[in-house]
């Protein structure tokens, strides 16, 4: 399979250089990928017409006559209504069949034939022809201005045996080009022919990049224009910003058609009302999400949104219909009555809870008081009584002391002063019995006046001792 984008004079392949394999077909305008041509076609009854691309998109089917062995992307010299053209084969086979069905064309005797194979000597002319298109373009545009017509001037095509030219331009208005003809037949020695386009069919001819950041549909695949009202635009809930819905051409864009019948059928659930009557006031429709079914609503006033789904709405629709007001969006009615009755009964028990408890601690201090009462005179009684034999028993220890008792009692103070103390009682004692046994000797530190020395007196003699 040869480039579908053509080769130059010399035998060259243009375009993305994919010598000869061209699989995207991206580098092409209204490019059509031939799914069949990998399956096993009948060769006897093939089908005879071929389609031809031309410049700018513009396809056209001419008949295989001689049966020529043509390949997608070969150049071919093909008969037109005022000498030859030439073209590169676009599309063959049982594809053609049912792009002719689709475009309701009929295979009559009006469809012109293929000629032969574009040779090199053909090649080179076209590009020498076609060299001529831009000094053309702009040498128009300055007549156009010189003449103060209405009109503009978007491309140029050159017939490949030099002996036609077409004009493509767009305007609004009914344009008198008579004397521009004149003009330019006398100046580029050529047939003239004037073709008015629309602005979107202009696009599809200059080509560019849209807001997508994609190539233009209408210079891509797109071949038929249909109507685009600013109705679409609103049954899919978009703003209606001019620079924002319009395409390269200034018109609407196309691609609004798109999904327009999928939002239609979406809207057939979704009641068509732009507010809704409530004991609150109107709350009036904000946004509609419509393949959720959920509508917002807000208040005058309220910078809060209320979503309700489209059953909800169509409920409140019927009421307000009837001249009843729900209570808010949500519930049609508040039950009061039921509240107030479960607040009062539960403050009815707390009530006598709090009055049966006042009455059992009246009546329990009134028996503690009696009982603290008797209590009183009896232990005051006791307590006098006891004060008696204690002075008794205080008088007779003093009257007949006993030393035992005495020395019971040092020792149980010293004992309580050791335990305050941290010490136990019995080292005390027998420190004491140490200090005695140093005395008993009678010996004094002979040199208790200096100082540093020990102040022990010198061992007891055992002959002392026995004395």
């Amino acid at each position: 399979m040869s480039c579908s984008c053509g080769v130059d004079s010399a035998g060259a392949v243009k375009g993305c250089n994919n010598n000869g394999g061209c699989s995207t077909g991206g580098c092409n305008k209204m490019n059509v990928f031939d799914w069949l041509s990998g399956m096993d076609m009948p060769v006897s009854d093939k089908f005879e017409i071929v389609e031809v691309r031309f410049k700018g998109g513009r396809k056209e089917f001419f008949r295989n006559e001689y049966g020529l062995d043509l390949v997608t992307g070969e150049a071919v010299i093909v008969d037109v209504p005022s000498g030859h053209h030439m073209g590169y084969v676009s599309m063959q086979g049982e594809l053609v069949r049912l792009q002719m069905q689709k475009k309701k064309v009929v295979n009559d005797e009006k469809i012109r034939k293929i000629y032969r194979k574009a040779t090199i000597k053909d090649l080179e002319k076209y590009d020498s022809v076609r060299r001529r298109e831009m000094p053309t373009l702009f040498r128009t545009r300055q007549i156009i201005q010189d003449q103060k017509l209405g009109m503009k001037l978007s491309d140029i095509e050159y017939q490949a045996d030099n002996t036609k030219a077409t004009f493509y331009y767009s305007a609004d208005q009914r344009v008198d080009f008579r004397e521009l003809i004149k003009i330019l037949a006398s100046e580029f020695r050529v047939r003239i022919e004037m073709k008015q386009i629309s602005l979107r069919q202009e696009a599809g001819r200059l080509g560019g990049i849209g807001s997508c950041g994609r190539e233009l549909c209408c210079s891509t695949w797109l071949s038929e224009f249909k109507s685009v009202a600013t109705s679409a635009a609103r049954y899919q809930n978009l703003s209606l910003n001019p620079s924002k819905l319009s395409g390269q051409c200034g018109r609407l864009k196309c691609c609004l058609n798109y999904e327009l019948e999928t939002y239609m059928d979406a809207l057939e659930d979704i009641p068509s009302i732009s507010k809704l009557k409530t004991k609150h006031g109107e709350a009036r429709l904000q946004k509609t999400d419509i393949f959720r079914k959920i509508m917002w609503f807000g208040f005058q006033g309220d910078n809060n949104w209320h979503p309700l789904p489209t059953v909800r709405v169509k409920e409140i629709i019927a009421l307000n219909e009837k001249g009843e007001f729900p209570e808010t969006l949500t519930e049609d009615t508040i039950e009061i009555k039921s509240l107030t009755g479960s607040l009062n009964s539960d403050l009815e028990q707390m009530d006598k809870k709090f009055q049966s408890k006042g009455k059992k601690k009246k009546k329990r201090r009134n028996k503690g008081a009696g009982n603290q009462r008797g209590g009183n005179n009896q232990n005051s009684g006791n307590n006098q009584q006891g004060n008696r034999n204690r002075k008794q028993d205080n008088k007779r220890k003093d009257n007949k002391p006993n030393p035992q008792n005495r020395a019971q009692g040092d020792n149980a103070a010293t004992a309580e002063k050791g335990t305050r103390q941290g010490n136990k009682p019995k080292n005390r004692n027998k420190n004491r019995n140490r200090n005695k046994n140093k005395n008993r000797g009678g010996n004094q530190p002979q040199n208790s006046g200096q100082g540093g020395g020990n102040n022990r007196g010198p061992k007891p003699n055992q002959s002392n001792r026995e004395q």
